[in-house]
């Protein structure tokens, strides 16, 4: 009920985003989300690749600081207030949501959304109660 996220320190330099999407696509390894903030001390891009851990080991041979952690992939209904059904869970869950960003590709009628959020098996738990659609690593395949 979960999947890897990378978060991989840049500095805020033209070109070093095309740059991390070049060495992807020689290894052909596929972006499935991401989210890039020049506003984060230090700049950060975080993605959902898939495979995770070869981009990590790549992006690092090639001089990138990378990091992982676990997050949360969830379907919300692609229709006005889909996204408050999985807020409103975590927030009465007292969940706080660190990032949030959007998976490129739908499953059936659902938008997918990436969640960092600071208590991940709390959030789990939450959201399974809530019967709130949570994806694993068949997303990497979609």
């Amino acid at each position: 009920m979960s999947v890897t996220q990378l978060s991989i320190t840049i500095d805020n330099t033209p070109g070093r985003l095309n740059q991390i999407c070049d060495i992807l696509e020689k290894e052909q390894i596929n972006i499935k989300g991401v989210m890039a903030c020049s506003e984060l001390n230090p700049p950060r891009v975080k993605a959902i690749v898939d495979s995770p851990e070869r981009a990590k080991n790549v992006l690092q041979s090639n001089g990138f600081k990378v990091e992982t952690s676990e997050v949360i992939a969830v379907g919300t209904p692609d229709h006005p207030g889909g996204l408050n059904v999985v807020l409103r869970a975590l927030k009465e869950g007292k969940i706080n949501v660190e990032t949030l960003y959007p998976f490129i590709t739908l499953k059936g009628d659902d938008a997918i959304l990436i969640i960092e959020v600071d208590d991940i098996m709390a959030a789990k738990e939450v959201l399974r109660s809530q019967w709130i659609k949570t994806f694993s690593t068949e997303i990497y395949q979609t």
